[in-house]
């Protein structure tokens, strides 16, 4: 039986590669939990100012999904495309060797 924690036999390129999915993943959460919590303060404030309870809150909460969304696909293109695959590292190494 194999142990989850036994990591002599995994591939350090895919565990790299498992981590930096981990850190996107990690980014992409917080990020979606910054823009709520800005909307729900935002409109707490917005909705306590002008006396209009619970106007502003359901108005930006409900704004705030396709601002997340855009901005968690930004993310995830953004850091994928600085990805390099594996083949292309062993490649340059290669080169640079010769």
């Amino acid at each position: 039986m194999s142990q989850a924690g036994d990591g002599s036999k995994q591939d350090p390129t895919r565990y790299a590669f498992n981590l930096v999915l981990v850190g996107v993943a990690g980014g992409a959460g917080c990020l979606t939990v910054l823009i709520i919590l800005i909307a729900l303060f935002s409109g707490l404030w917005l909705d306590n100012t002008f006396d209009s309870r619970p106007l502003f809150t359901v108005i930006l909460m409900v704004g705030s999904v396709p601002i997340t969304l855009i901005a968690m696909l930004l993310l995830v293109r953004f850091s994928t495309s600085r990805i390099t695959p594996a083949t292309t590292l062993e490649q340059d190494t290669n080169q640079e060797d010769s």
